[in-house]
């Protein structure tokens, strides 16, 4: 379904953009199986920055109204709010990893082995989890009307939900797919949870399914409060860049070009380029197949687009532990890494790691965040509604 190159995600944008106005605000709710031609599918690409946010926003935006094309630009600016909110919070991510790895060693409840094998009975959740592991997507729709029926229905924990989606999806991140599956349960907006009902389930796939048996109250879930917000560091740029410095790119940002772009004089000091990723870091059982595949798949990809300033392609090493980095960098006589901002989630976790194998050998970690993300972060302190007010401003910011 999704062709791992940006080239793909190119094609995949120009097609779209002239049903992101009207066409897409009518019809993207609706459903039709794996062959849907309602929706961008865009989201592995922009997932991975294979194709930017920004470029996205932009085609969209030169051939339709932001009033026109509300919706679709609410929904890329739904993966900002989530990654910029989970920045402020990194404690929700910490607890749901814990939570995660202790289910998986030894503490899995009655009925899970039968859900992630689709075998509850239920027809829809059924035929979703066979979408899910065969293609790596479901419709946004479905990803809410499963995560209901996993939490209220089949009662089972929204962490391992969670843990199946990121698993599988290929576009899966940390912010968008832990934050939803809260959202759902009723963490994220506390005491507002999401009830799946069959009668919407019918409508929206053209009757295809209509589960019977389905929870008809949805009790939100609690939690520990949580601790006061991170703030977001002003600064894109953190630490000093050397004499010999050398990109290294990762699974979370794959557009080097556009990413130095936005730092004048970079590009050209650059020695070398390197790419790593380690999709399996997702979850205490690994990544799917699917997932390894077009993470790999993409990294190749963005390696041959990601010159150094001799003009050769990315080095994509053998393996993401920081041996492997620092095999390159000794190799290259490196003084300093370059590194796309990470995220709260796997990505920064092995980051955080590597920055003290690298400082022990005497290189420097700087890493460099977009002005996207820089200019929507801190709009994502509370929920979504007073972010999406700030929308037509950071539109207009960002164009500038």
């Amino acid at each position: 379904m999704f062709i791992p190159t940006r080239a793909a995600g190119l094609e995949a944008l120009h097609d779209f953009v002239p049903h992101a106005g009207v066409d897409y605000s009518r019809d993207r709710n609706r459903d039709d199986g794996p062959s849907r031609s309602n929706v961008s599918g865009l989201s592995p690409y922009i997932r991975h920055r294979v194709v930017t946010e920004r470029e996205v926003v932009t085609a969209v935006l030169a051939r339709h109204r932001l009033g026109a094309a509300e919706k679709f630009v609410q929904e890329v600016f739904w993966r900002t709010y989530w990654k910029g909110w989970l920045e402020q919070n990194p404690e929700v991510w910490r607890r749901y990893r814990l939570e995660v790895d202790a289910f998986h060693a030894g503490g899995l409840p009655a009925g899970y082995e039968e859900a992630v094998a689709g075998h509850t009975g239920i027809d829809a959740m059924d035929a979703w989890v066979r979408e899910l592991v065969e293609t790596g997507y479901l419709h946004n729709h479905t990803r809410m009307w499963f995560a209901s029926i996993w939490v209220f229905t089949l009662g089972l924990p929204w962490q391992l939900g969670a843990d199946l989606f990121y698993r599988h999806l290929l576009d899966g991140d940390a912010a968008s797919n832990t934050l939803s599956w809260r959202w759902v349960a009723g963490l994220q907006t506390a005491g507002k949870t999401y009830l799946a009902q069959a009668s919407n389930i019918s409508r929206y796939t053209d009757g295809r399914f209509s589960p019977a048996g389905l929870a008809t109250t949805a009790r939100a879930l609690s939690e520990e409060p949580l601790p006061a917000r991170t703030p977001i560091e002003p600064e894109e740029v953190v630490g000093t860049i050397g004499a010999r410095a050398g990109l290294l790119i990762h699974e979370e940002d794959l557009d080097a070009s556009s990413l130095l772009a936005g730092q004048p004089g970079l590009a050209e000091t650059l020695v070398a380029t390197a790419a790593f990723a380690d999709p399996d870091e997702r979850s205490p059982l690994g990544a799917s197949s699917a997932v390894d595949a077009f993470t790999a798949a993409v990294v190749d990809d963005a390696a041959e687009r990601s010159l150094d300033s001799r003009g050769r392609p990315a080095v994509v090493l053998a393996g993401a532990a920081a041996s492997w980095v620092l095999d390159w960098a000794r190799s290259e006589r490196l003084d300093t890494i370059v590194v796309p901002y990470a995220p709260v989630g796997p990505v920064q976790e092995r980051i955080g790691r590597l920055r003290s194998d690298l400082a022990a050998d005497g290189v420097s970690l700087v890493t460099v965040r977009r002005p996207w993300d820089s200019a929507a972060w801190p709009s994502a302190s509370r929920g979504f509604f007073p972010f999406r007010e700030r929308i037509p401003a950071l539109v207009r910011d960002l164009a500038e």
